[in-house]
């Protein structure tokens, strides 16, 4: 069987850990990204291990950093989030990535946020519950003092919502 190296960061310490996967951590990670409540029997039963077999490579999948949790994926009008944008972040001098994402992290809203490549030095990822709520938030952002100016694109509709 090949072995496949994956980098799976920890998005809140920009850690970066090396993983090797052989076939069967893969096809247990597919399992779990399809359906993260399985059983291990259940995933055991799709990959051909035993339900303690699945559960030790979990383990080991959890522990290594390859898995880094498990969670709800919720639908954000469900939560009254209908609005959503993208926020370019052009900021001053040399401001530090982890200075931006200390500074992001404290506004609920922003449901992600990266540093790019181009002009911008940051793209944020904005939910709101309407398009006033999202000039609010910017107003927030654009008022840090490492920020020069901001541009902002409020997404219409969404042609593609996938999952890794």
């Amino acid at each position: 069987m090949g072995f496949y190296a994956i980098d799976a960061s920890h998005a809140m310490t920009g850690i970066q850990v090396h993983v090797k996967l052989d076939e069967l951590d893969r096809a247990i990670i597919k399992a779990l990204v399809e359906d993260a409540r399985a059983t291990y029997a259940e995933i055991g039963a799709q990959v051909g291990l035993s339900a303690p077999a699945v559960k030790r490579r979990v383990d080991r999948l959890i522990a290594t950093g390859a898995i880094t949790g498990f969670s709800a994926r919720v639908e954000p009008s469900a939560l009254g989030w209908t609005t959503e944008a993208y926020v370019e972040l052009f900021c001053r001098g040399k401001t530090s990535p982890s200075e931006i994402g200390m500074a992001v992290a404290r506004h609920p809203e922003i449901v992600s946020a990266c540093t790019v490549t181009g002009e911008a030095d940051a793209l944020l990822h904005i939910r709101a519950t309407d398009v006033s709520h999202v000039e609010r938030i910017i107003e927030r952002i654009a008022a840090e003092p490492f920020v020069v100016r901001t541009k902002s694109a409020i997404v219409l509709s969404r042609l593609i919502n996938g999952s890794p």
